[in-house]
């Protein structure tokens, strides 16, 4: 009777230290995808405020494009003004990506655009912000993926259902509005700094150059009293 009063009081005392490191894991895990979403909101804020030197910039040299200016800083608007979850945040992205987008391919359209110098800074600080924001967001999914399958999985949810511990929202914006089809990509391999978006297409470099113009027979003309005449025929 002593020994399964033993074994009771062992298995009781594991259990409540097992809960009591699965709960401990479970604050360590929601503090750092708190942290993860800070840093995405720092980059997501410090992109934004780029946006308003960028559209004015664009605007000194593409005035009549008023309608891809005005686009661009209307998503920018929605986006800066979403406060609420990752979901929700993503959303208001979305537009603000493709107008973005829209953005640059006009700016491919004026060479002089591309070649200033406040331009070039811009874009330049533009890429970097979202190459960080990017490693940003996969730091953010990563906890966010590990924590939801200790929610999920058995015996971590039944300390997740006791202390309310719910699954936490991914960060994704639409795939077809980033990597190689949305997000600008700057290219200063050109003459002049470019744009390129990932789609299929020819640069100065790729096109294949002029066949050969092959040579002209000779006319007869002037030219014919230059040519010696033919050796005569030997018996």
């Amino acid at each position: 009777m002593e020994t399964v009063l033993i074994v009771i009081v062992v298995v009781a005392v594991l259990a409540v230290i097992g809960g009591i490191v699965s709960y401990n894991r479970f604050v360590t895990q929601r503090n750092l995808i708190r942290d993860a979403w800070a840093n995405i909101d720092t980059e997501l804020r410090r992109r934004y405020d780029l946006i308003p030197n960028l559209v004015e910039t664009v605007r000194g040299y593409a005035s009549h494009e008023r309608e891809v200016l005005e686009n661009v800083t209307k998503a920018r608007a929605l986006a800066n003004a979403a406060t609420g979850s990752p979901a929700e945040q993503a959303a208001a992205e979305g537009p603000f990506v493709a107008a973005l987008r829209q953005l640059f391919a006009v700016v491919e359209n004026y060479p002089d655009l591309k070649a200033n110098q406040n331009f070039l800074a811009l874009q330049a600080e533009l890429t970097n912000t979202e190459d960080r924001l990017q490693v940003a967001r996969r730091f953010y999914n990563a906890n966010v993926r590990d924590y939801n399958r200790r929610v999920q999985a058995f015996p971590s949810n039944l300390v997740a259902n006791v202390f309310d511990f719910e699954e936490e929202q991914f960060f994704e914006v639409d795939e077809a509005l980033r990597g190689e089809e949305g997000v600008p990509r700057v290219d200063f391999t050109g003459a002049a700094p470019g744009v390129s978006f990932g789609a299929p297409g020819t640069t100065a470099g790729d096109t294949p150059p002029a066949p050969a113009t092959p040579p002209s027979a000779p006319q007869a003309g002037a030219g014919d009293d230059d040519v010696p005449p033919p050796p005569p025929a030997t018996s």
